[in-house]
C-alpha cells in the first residue's frame, strides 16, 4: 500500500447509511474502506491500530453504554463519531471516551470529508454544525460539579458504578491503575461512603448513571 493511504472502517447497522460513508471515503484518493459492518464485532480486524480511522454511528441506546462503544472503538483505531446529538451522550463525554472527530447525520458531505482527512492525519474534527452545542458544553462544565466532583473523577465513579474493576477502568481510561486507585479514594471522600455499592447509588442520585445501566459482565 503506498505511503499516506489510510484505512477506514465504517460501523453502523443502518445499510443504506453505510454504503453512503462508503462512497465519501471512496472519493477521497487517500482513504480506502478496510471494513464496512454493522457491529463492532463484525470487523475483521483487531488490537490497537488495527485501522486508521473507525467511523461508528452511536445507536439510540443508553448514553453509558454509547460510551463503551466508543471506548471500545478507540481500541482499534482513531473513531469519528457520528450521532444525532440530541440526547445522550454529550460531546464532551465522547471525546473524553476517546472520539477524535465528531459528526452529525446531518453534516454536509464537504465537512464529513474533512474530518475524515483530519482523523486521518492524526487531528481532531468538529463539524461546524456542533460548535455551538460544544461551547456550550464547555460553558457548563466551568460551573463545579454540586458534588465537588473533577471531570475525571465523574468519569471514573461513572466506569466503577457500572461494575468495571480498577484495572478495567484504568485501559479504557488510559491512565495507570495507581491513578485510577487515588480518584477512586477520592471519590469515596468526597462522597462520604466506604464500598463500590454506596458508590453506584451516589452515582445514580447525582445523575451521573442512569438507573437501568447495565453492569459489566
Amino acid at each position: 500500500m503506498e505511503v499516506g493511504v489510510f484505512s477506514v472502517a465504517i460501523v453502523d447497522d443502518q445499510p443504506v447509511s453505510r454504503a453512503g460513508m462508503e462512497r465519501l471515503v471512496g472519493q477521497d484518493p487517500n482513504l480506502w474502506v478496510a471494513d464496512s459492518v454493522s457491529t463492532l464485532d463484525d470487523l475483521s480486524r483487531t488490537g490497537p491500530g488495527a485501522y486508521d480511522i473507525v467511523v461508528v454511528d452511536l445507536p439510540a441506546q443508553l448514553a453509558t453504554t454509547s460510551l463503551e462503544l466508543v471506548s471500545r472503538t478507540a481500541a482499534v483505531g482513531r473513531p469519528l463519531v457520528c450521532a444525532s446529538w440530541e440526547q445522550p451522550p454529550t460531546l464532551l463525554s465522547t471525546i473524553r471516551a476517546g472520539a477524535r472527530g465528531c459528526i452529525t447525520r446531518q453534516s454536509e458531505q464537504t465537512a464529513v470529508r474533512a474530518a475524515l482527512r483530519t482523523v486521518a492525519e492524526g487531528g481532531f474534527s468538529l463539524c461546524p454544525r456542533l460548535v455551538d452545542r460544544f461551547q456550550a458544553e464547555l460553558s457548563r462544565q466551568v460551573e463545579e460539579d454540586p458534588s465537588g466532583l473533577a471531570p475525571r473523577e465523574i468519569e471514573t465513579l461513572r466506569w466503577i458504578a457500572l461494575g468495571y474493576t480498577h484495572a478495567q477502568v484504568a485501559r479504557r481510561m488510559g491512565l495507570s491503575q495507581a491513578t485510577v486507585h487515588t480518584y477512586a479514594k477520592r471519590l469515596r471522600a468526597k462522597l462520604n461512603v466506604n464500598n463500590k455499592a454506596d458508590l453506584t447509588r451516589m452515582a445514580i442520585e447525582l445523575g451521573h448513571l442512569p438507573e437501568k445501566s447495565s453492569p459489566a459482565a
